[in-house]
């Protein structure tokens, strides 16, 4: 039996202001009120670990973290760019794969996807979403968010961000880093998953 969540108060498991723009904007869409805090609310949080090999395991690790953390029903997601060729891969690894000694290199991830995919003409993929909504008794709700494209080469564009220039969606000829915040929030995965919980739960 799926949980309808009742209250007024929703908690986002990220600091990403983009993300929160975008629930909030959602909410407004679909007349909700209610009041959005983010992990950024609650300075005592620490990072858990995410130590699962799937999206919806590293997902889930910090919904349930953060709702036991702070006694209010918490949102959460973990997002990956799969490639067909490459078994799926990045994954939920996509991060990772960006690591660096300094920060996260994009430029070197994206090289990567390059270099692997040289021998392949499949160049299928698809950017996938994760979304855990959980409550501080442990009950929780998910859905999976996808949107399908092609990864392309040299990189295009300077929005978005992640693997955001090499992925252009089916039926554009754009790549997500050309396309304005507002065209991508629209048909993005995580969009997608948000829309598919919102109607689910709210």
């Amino acid at each position: 039996m799926t949980r309808k969540f009742e209250g007024q108060e929703l908690v986002l498991a990220t600091q990403n202001k983009g993300k929160l723009k975008e629930l909030k904007a959602l909410l407004a869409k679909k007349g909700l009120d209610i009041d959005v805090k983010t992990t950024g609310d609650f300075p005592e949080l620490e990072s858990p670990e995410e130590t699962e090999d799937n999206l919806l395991g590293n997902a889930l690790i910090k919904a349930k973290y953060v709702s036991e953390k702070t006694g209010k029903v918490v949102i959460s997601d973990d997002s990956g760019l799969c490639i067909d060729a490459l078994d799926n891969a990045p994954g939920v690894y996509s991060a990772d794969w960006a690591e660096t000694e300094n920060g996260r290199d994009f430029n070197m991830a994206m090289n990567k996807v390059k270099e692997l995919l040289k021998m392949s003409d499949n160049k299928k993929a698809n950017f996938t979403t994760c979304l855990v909504l959980c409550w501080p008794d442990g009950h929780y709700e998910t859905v999976e968010g996808k949107v399908f494209g092609e990864i392309v080469f040299p990189p295009r564009g300077t929005g978005g961000f992640g693997y955001d220039p090499i992925f252009q969606p089916d039926g554009f000829d754009i790549t997500f880093g050309e396309m304005a915040v507002e065209e991508k929030n629209k048909l993005s995965h995580r969009a997608n998953a948000l829309e598919l919980m919102l109607d689910k739960c709210f």
